[in-house]
């Protein structure tokens, strides 16, 4: 069964695929279709919001089984920052590094022990006939001093659990613990109720 998956993001597509394939369920993209998602709107104030904003816009306009994920860095010391702005903090959306280059500066002389932080991700499922799951997944880390390694995305290279940044993590190692990885298992779950 075919689920469209609501983002251009290739490596999100690529750690969906690994996790859901095992349940009959065949991950593609819009541009793998042949086409396009109009852009939306994330305006909701929590990670759930937006994912559900943009896995019902994927429903209704290709009228199949949408998947859409919302993710971001919450920094204790920053009050949850960046939060739902992750992908724009460093002000241009998809920035890794201005992303990194921010958080750094905003953490200058902090700590360690005081540079807790989480990664979340909440995951919205939605389907033609109106039915709905959503779930979420988080992994507590810390956020180092400097960039290490060249794996993942976004902030991975800053993110440090078991003494090792996410940068450093093979995407096997990293789909056991991750915020996606984590979520993508509850989702996997309530799937198996339904399909």
């Amino acid at each position: 069964m075919n689920f469209i998956l609501a983002t251009n993001n290739m490596k999100k597509l690529n750690e969906m695929q690994r996790i859901l394939a095992p349940l009959g369920i065949n991950i593609v993209t819009a541009k793998m279709l042949g086409t396009t998602l109009s852009e939306v709107e994330e305006n909701g104030k929590t990670f759930e919001e937006n994912a559900k904003i943009k896995a019902t816009a994927a429903c209704k306009e290709l009228n199949m089984p949408a998947i859409a994920d919302d993710s971001g860095l919450c920094v204790d010391y920053l009050g949850g920052a960046p939060g739902v702005f992750s992908a724009r903090f460093g002000g241009e959306h998809g920035n890794d590094e201005k992303n990194n280059d921010l958080l750094l500066e905003k953490l200058k002389d902090v700590p360690l022990e005081k540079r807790t932080a989480h990664y979340v991700c909440a995951i919205c499922c939605i389907f033609p006939d109106g039915k709905e799951i959503t779930v979420r997944g988080e992994c507590a880390g810390l956020i180092g001093f400097e960039r290490d390694g060249t794996e993942g995305f976004g902030y991975d290279p800053l993110f440090l659990v078991g003494g090792k940044a996410f940068g450093r993590y093979t995407a096997e190692e990293k789909d056991k613990i991750s915020h996606r990885g984590n979520a993508l298992r509850a989702l996997a779950e309530e799937l198996k109720k339904i399909l």
